[in-house]
């Protein structure tokens, strides 16, 4: 990322307010506000294959392999303001298991990214099914949006849940209500 780039256009942001960027608590704001941006989005400098890097395994195991409570940070595409939450993943192996850690940084990957969690859900579920090709991949996450508590309607106290189920999770109830109860305890 351009960090030079973003540092004038958040000196432009602030000139914008109508504040002083000689102030004493601002001169340095652009140049930690660019770097601050540039690490929230640092998932546009990454790609799928460099964050799995190898850690997929040959297994006989054929059981729901579930990841619950994935912390995640991302930004909302359509304020730029946080989204706080947690992703549930989980997938049916069928010949191959992902390396534990890659699952959570598939997550970051993703979120670290101008999104909307609608998309990051989907975004999680297709990258588990196209590195490992389980039975099926289910994901779900929770997250709390600034965009709603600090600006808009002000609604302190609401989450939003969204889901993919793929393959197995998608077609066989049993399946689904498992993972679901799962998540749930």
């Amino acid at each position: 990322m351009q960090i030079e780039q973003l540092r004038t256009h958040y000196a432009g942001i602030i000139r914008g307010l109508g504040e002083d960027l000689d102030r004493e608590g601002l001169a340095k704001t652009p140049e930690r506000a660019a770097k601050a941006i540039a690490y929230l989005c640092r998932g546009y400098d990454l790609e799928l294959t460099t964050v799995v890097n190898e850690a997929v395994f040959t297994s006989d195991n054929d059981d729901m392999v579930i990841v619950k409570d994935i912390e995640l940070y991302s930004l909302c595409e359509h304020h730029m303001l946080p989204f706080i939450g947690r992703a549930h993943v989980a997938y049916l192996p069928r010949g191959k298991v992902i390396g534990l850690s890659k699952i959570a940084r598939i997550v970051d990957m993703y979120a670290r990214r101008l999104q909307i969690q609608e998309n990051l859900t989907v975004q999680i579920a297709d990258a588990i099914r196209d590195v490992i090709k389980p039975a099926g991949v289910a994901v779900t996450i929770e997250a709390e949006h600034l965009c709603m508590k600090m600006r808009g309607v002000e609604k302190q106290n609401s989450t939003m849940k969204t889901s993919v189920m793929l393959g197995a999770f998608r077609e066989h109830q049993a399946t689904r209500m498992e993972y679901l109860q799962l998540i749930a305890d």
